[in-house]
């Protein structure tokens, strides 16, 4: 067996995929924080709520962050 083999059969060690689940959480939490802003009526347009800093500046910033977070997951060496 080689030695940067894990013996338990998975890609990464414990620590890669608990820092997966965190960026895809961060990912997630991203995408709600963008869902909203629509109107009942369809003759009303609400521009203060769908173009707000919360899903025009953080969303995005927040997926992106969770995608940096994943792929540092990936990258991490083993010990």
């Amino acid at each position: 067996m080689k030695d940067n083999e894990n013996k338990n059969g998975f890609l990464f060690e414990a620590i890669n995929y608990k820092f997966l689940l965190i960026g895809l959480a961060v990912i997630a939490l991203g995408f709600i924080l963008m869902s909203g802003g629509g109107s009942e009526d369809p003759n009303v347009f609400k521009e203060n709520e769908l173009f707000s800093f919360r899903r025009i500046g953080l969303a995005p910033t927040v997926v992106l962050a969770g995608f940096g977070v994943v792929i540092y997951s990936i990258f991490k060496k083993s010990k």
